[in-house]
């Protein structure tokens, strides 16, 4: 929804309520889509939220309270009655309810829990106790399940009883009488099916799932692979416990996103959103990781220093200095930040780093090249007549090194995103930031070796 539209809207049902016309604020309500709400709620008072919360339909109240923002319905929990509580609950998907534990504090838990039935609460205390990020903490246990002996006229009737309250009936796993997992059936492939036929007739036989303990990230990446809209989760004896749906694989994706993003840029991740992350917390999320990167300029502070001499003898040097620190970082960066994706979506594996090198050898000659060429234009016609003695020199000296920095910066972009992995360790952290200062210190390294060794200084 746009910004414009929304203020609009935030206006309509202000009025509304102020006018108490409640049933062309239910018919206002009822054509706005409920993934729209939180934002529509942003600029609204707990009171006017709450009224409005209360004049929708059962099935889209528990559908708006899934997408809100774990601090408003924090407000709307403390405001409702526990009658009120336990039809929201009773509504929610078993993942959105165990989501909404996970976000609120000790005593809203509490209350949440009194309004869960028995049942309910032992299905929510087992995926509570899954590790986190795996796949049994984003799963849910509200699916369609056939027994093996059944007919597609019989998995039709289980669907039209119990299909309001699963998640997903646009697939339906077949179990056998220990709820190991034997097929997948596609719902589309029942219509089109002769109504007596066996179930397992039509069945996806062996099909792809994820244990519980499978890391969450890998879940996802899945669901691009295989074009699933649901994956079976199932235990270490290959029965059925959950489903991974969709709609949480995107939710995963975009936190790993974000938290890839953050750590590319030198930040410490951080699960608040910017406008709820406190002005110390952001500065903490940021500092630790500009210390160390302010810390470790110091070597090329030193190397610098160390060749003052050259500047003396040839003060043109300097000015070259930020062109050349630049080009190897944004070098660094750019390969970098090529690995990282190409990991990311598993086209580059570990075993793929002689590959990688190779690749980033010859980019990284063509680009030097390319770039070492054009500069020396620039030198000459610039410098041409202020260093007519020098002005091979100087070309070489500069030419030279734009060719090893872009070398060693590629290299180095390509190759610590795969020992980063190698190690364990996301690659994300190999990012712009921490190139770009291993690389100023080589290409200065390089620039003032080829400006001694030339030059004769």
């Amino acid at each position: 929804m746009e910004e414009m539209q929304e203020q609009e809207l935030q206006e309509k049902i202000r009025k509304l309520i102020k006018e108490k016309k409640l049933n062309e604020l239910h018919s206002a309500l009822d054509a706005i889509n409920s993934a729209d709400f939180p934002s529509l709620f942003e600029e609204l008072e707990e009171d006017e939220i709450l009224i409005i919360y209360r004049l929708l339909t059962k099935e889209k109240a528990a559908e708006v309270f899934a997408e809100l923002d774990s601090d408003v319905q924090k407000k709307l929990i403390n405001m409702f009655t526990d009658k009120e509580l336990k039809a929201v609950i009773n509504e929610l998907f078993m993942d959105d309810t165990v989501d909404l534990i996970e976000e609120m504090p000790s005593s809203v838990v509490k209350r949440i829990l009194k309004n869960v039935g028995v049942q309910d609460r032992k299905v929510i205390n087992e995926l509570l106790n899954y590790p986190e990020d795996s796949a049994g903490s984003i799963m849910t246990t509200e699916f369609i399940e056939f027994k093996e002996n059944m007919t597609i006229q019989d998995g039709f009737e289980k669907i039209r009883k119990t299909g309001l309250k699963k998640e997903t009936v646009y697939y339906a796993y077949v179990v056998d009488k220990s709820r190991k997992l034997l097929g997948l059936v596609d719902v589309k492939e029942m219509l089109i099916a002769d109504r007596d036929k066996s179930i397992t007739e039509i069945m996806e036989e062996n099909p792809i799932s994820v244990l519980t303990t499978e890391d969450q990230e890998n879940v996802a990446k899945m669901f691009d692979k295989y074009n699933y809209i649901a994956m079976p989760v199932v235990d270490t004896e290959n029965r059925l416990v959950g489903i991974v749906t969709i709609d949480d694989a995107i939710d995963v994706i975009q936190d790993e996103n974000t938290e890839d993003f953050e750590k590319m840029a030198a930040l410490i991740p951080n699960e608040e959103t910017y406008f709820k992350t406190s002005v110390f917390k952001h500065a903490k999320n940021r500092i630790l990781w500009l210390l160390a990167l302010m810390l470790s300029s110091t070597f090329t502070g030193a190397i610098i220093q160390k060749y003052e001499s050259a500047f003396a003898a040839v003060p043109i040097l300097v000015s070259f200095i930020p062109m050349i620190m630049g080009t190897g970082g944004n070098c660094g960066s750019q390969a970098s930040t090529l690995v990282i994706r190409g990991l990311a979506l598993d086209e580059i594996k570990i075993s793929n780093i002689f590959k990688v090198i190779w690749k980033e050898i010859r980019v990284a000659l063509v680009i030097g090249i390319t770039l070492a060429l054009v500069t020396a234009l620039r030198i000459y016609f610039q410098y041409g007549n202020e260093y007519a003695d020098n002005i091979i020199n100087l070309t070489l000296v500069v030419g030279m090194t734009l060719v090893a920095t872009s070398i060693i910066s590629q290299l180095v972009g390509g190759i610590l995103p795969i020992l980063a992995k190698k190690l364990k360790l996301d690659p994300a952290i190999m990012a712009a930031p921490l190139i770009s200062t291993i690389v100023d210190m080589c290409s200065n390294l390089v620039f003032f070796k080829f400006a001694t060794m030339i030059f004769k200084l």
